[in-house]
């Protein structure tokens, strides 16, 4: 039952129908992350979606000749969209800042739901988007600050 409060609650899903957050409820399972952990790397095949509970992660562009902090992530935040692509590597790297705890998805499981439910599907494909728009806005704004620009703060929530 702590599961499906967990999804219940969680900023991401809100909105969604009972029978949607119970569908995801099936999905999901936790995992825990230790301060400076790598949870996701880039270049390696995303297969995995994740709903922020507790603690915070940072999403970094990483290069062979740099890693940049370029968004912080907290509870009610998601990440791992890439996973939800067919087949698709992983764009920016997440290395937990303390510990946290998540929600984790699998993207084939997810996928498999979203064929059996298509309201579902373009909901969280809809959601997941303005994920990638966030990564984009806050790569724009860090790139700025390196050439000496200064841009508010892009808005992190969905």
């Amino acid at each position: 039952m702590a599961l499906l409060e967990a999804l219940a609650h969680h900023d991401f899903l809100a909105g969604l129908t009972d029978r949607q957050v119970a569908t995801l409820s099936e999905l999901a399972r936790e995992a825990s992350f230790e301060e400076n952990e790598l949870v996701l790397m880039t270049g390696q095949q995303s297969k995995e979606f994740y709903l922020l509970l507790t603690g915070s992660v940072c999403i970094e562009a990483r290069t062979r000749a740099y890693t940049m902090s370029i968004q912080a992530l907290g509870p009610g935040e998601a990440f791992g969209w890439s996973s939800l692509l067919d087949h698709h590597d992983t764009l920016f790297q997440v290395r937990a800042r303390e510990h946290s705890t998540a929600l984790c998805f699998d993207g084939a499981a997810l996928d498999a739901a979203f064929h059996d439910d298509p309201e579902l599907a373009a909901e969280m494909l809809r959601r997941a988007l303005k994920l990638v728009a966030g990564r984009v806005q806050a790569t724009e704004a860090m790139l700025g600050q390196l050439c000496g620009m200064r841009f508010p703060p892009p808005p992190s929530r969905f």
